[in-house]
């Protein structure tokens, strides 16, 4: 009769251990699952990455936290984007997308198909680099401009940016002081 019971006991003891055991697995399989979507999230459909620089001032500053949706298909004017030149990523906003014709003037004034720029830029909008104005942007391309405009390397040295060469749309900024 003990022996009865001992061969119970160890018949439990061995369901115990697998019961475990697939506990374990499941627990590594769940994690292992997480980590995956995490690095798809985070690496195919967002973005997230400390701003660098002045170039954006005062919508963006040095050392904001920015999170970026790289799903983005439709941009418009206005969209804060990033994106990477000579191996260096730059914020910036679409002024004009494709079909529109950009000019500036000798005075600083930005204009977009005639009109003039509206908006609540401080800085005014110098020429730069070896870009001729008027300035048609061609289809499938944007015409980006920082909005701290003495200040920053933009599409008035890089010339336009192909849409497919944004990295995505900035959909939220943390200031780095509210962390």
């Amino acid at each position: 009769m003990e022996e009865y019971g001992q061969k119970i006991m160890d018949s439990d003891d061995q369901y115990q251990c697998r019961r475990i055991r697939r506990q374990y697995v499941s627990l590594v399989l769940k994690i292992v699952l997480l980590l995956a979507a995490g690095w798809l999230i985070f690496t195919k459909v967002f973005l997230i990455t400390q701003a660098s620089g002045q170039g954006m001032f005062p919508a963006v500053k040095d050392g904001d936290l920015l999170i970026i949706y790289r799903m983005q298909k439709d941009y418009q004017k206005n969209d804060i984007v990033t994106y990477q030149k000579n191996g260096e990523r730059f914020t910036g906003r679409i002024v004009a997308i494709g079909t529109d014709m950009v000019n500036m003037d000798e005075n600083g004034k930005l204009y977009i198909n005639g009109g003039a720029e509206a908006g609540e830029i401080l800085f005014p909008t110098y020429p730069a680099g070896e870009m001729n104005y008027p300035f048609h942007v061609p289809k499938g391309c944007v015409y980006v401009l920082g909005d701290y405009r003495t200040q920053t390397e933009d599409s008035r040295e890089f010339g336009v940016i192909a849409e497919d060469d944004l990295e995505g749309k900035v959909i939220t900024l943390l200031r780095r002081r509210s962390l």
